[in-house]
């Protein structure tokens, strides 16, 4: 599951109103919350700003503006600030109310000054009758609707929730060739144990992007769990590999695909030594086959990653089982160099 990404440009609103009573006051709290939440926010402090954009949607609402892109903000700001519960409710109620965040922006120009100035709707219609404006234009924002859709998904996966799959699906409705709720798709299908999509999701993926190497690891590594394919299993391993040249799961999952269940090889050749050595013999020929097939990609897994105690530990034994005596000692004095240095 990749990490969840949130990220907007949140722009400094003004607010303006009619001649009602109270208004100045009104816009004064507006002005002044909407301050604090866009300082909070510039300074990373997300769990501060949630509630004061909450505070300014509340705001407007009482003069009649149900602007909702506030709610969007306070919800943004919630995730960002780790405030997974509160953020997946302000999604959902958005999600639910058919929200898109597309806003239309009104600007004329001032003739003396040459200012690009922002108007309210109301504003700009009389201000065409105002010989000092020109260049009346009208500007509509981009739907933020696809975005509520991938972060909501995001956020219910990271919280393991069994309301993911019904929410993707939801948006896959409205936006069927999105490429990140697909993949969220497929991560749904496995939480929820439906191995058959989650792998058919990762091969529908692979065959619109071929050059996806977490998705070839992900597919091998469900590949990995079936003894039929197996084979297709380490295929799978390598071409992560291929394009991710640095790829150190992909490159231990390749080593103990290739090996198989050593434990048990082991077993069965001690259990033949005695009474039938030649079949005793046969286990450990192959065995060593084997071991020499996952050589070159242990020596890869450590190559990658070479503090990992586990490359280092699983080389030696793959030298000792291929009978390198030099390969051996070498790991041997790195794996003792790891162990006190307190390597994983």
């Amino acid at each position: 599951m990749k990490k969840l990404i949130l990220g907007m440009a949140i722009v400094a609103s003004t607010f303006a109103f009619g001649q009602k009573k109270d208004a100045a006051a009104l816009n004064a709290q507006l002005q002044e919350a909407n301050k604090v939440a866009m300082d909070a926010y510039n300074s990373k402090n997300y769990a501060a700003a949630a509630p004061k954009f909450i505070e300014v949607y509340d705001l407007l609402k009482s003069s009649g503006q149900d602007n909702k892109i506030y709610m969007y903000y306070a919800g943004l700001s919630h995730a960002l600030a780790n405030n997974s519960d509160q953020s997946i409710k302000i999604y959902t109620d958005l999600v639910n109310s058919g929200f898109t965040g597309v806003e239309t922006t009104y600007t004329a120009k001032e003739k003396k000054t040459g200012q690009v100035v922002n108007l309210d709707k109301s504003t700009w219609e009389l201000m065409k009758k105002n010989a000092d404006y020109s260049d009346f234009k009208t500007e509509q924002t981009k739907s933020i609707e696809p975005d509520l859709y991938e972060t909501l998904a995001s956020l219910l996966l990271n919280a393991k929730s069994p309301e993911a799959l019904a929410v993707i699906e939801k948006g896959l409705a409205k936006f069927p060739n999105n490429a990140k709720l697909k993949e969220a798709q497929t991560t749904a299908y496995l939480q929820s144990g439906n191995t058959d999509k989650f792998v058919s999701g990762l091969k529908e993926q692979l065959a619109k992007n071929p050059n996806d190497p977490t998705n070839w690891y992900n597919l091998g590594v469900m590949q990995a769990k079936t003894p039929a394919t197996v084979n297709d299993a380490i295929e799978s391993f390598k071409k992560a590999i291929e394009l991710k040249p640095d790829f150190s799961d992909a490159y231990q999952n390749l080593v103990y695909t290739t090996i198989g269940d050593d434990a048990k090889v082991v077993g069965e050749i001690n259990a033949l030594r005695k009474d039938k050595p030649d079949e005793a013999s046969k286990l450990i020929d192959a065995r060593r086959e084997r071991f020499g097939k996952a050589l070159p990609y242990a020596e890869g897994w450590y190559k990658a990653n070479p503090k990992s105690i586990d490359a280092v530990s699983a080389l030696k034994e793959i030298y000792v089982v291929t009978k390198n005596i030099e390969k051996v000692k070498e790991m041997k004095a790195k794996e003792a160099e790891l162990t006190a240095a307190g390597a994983k």
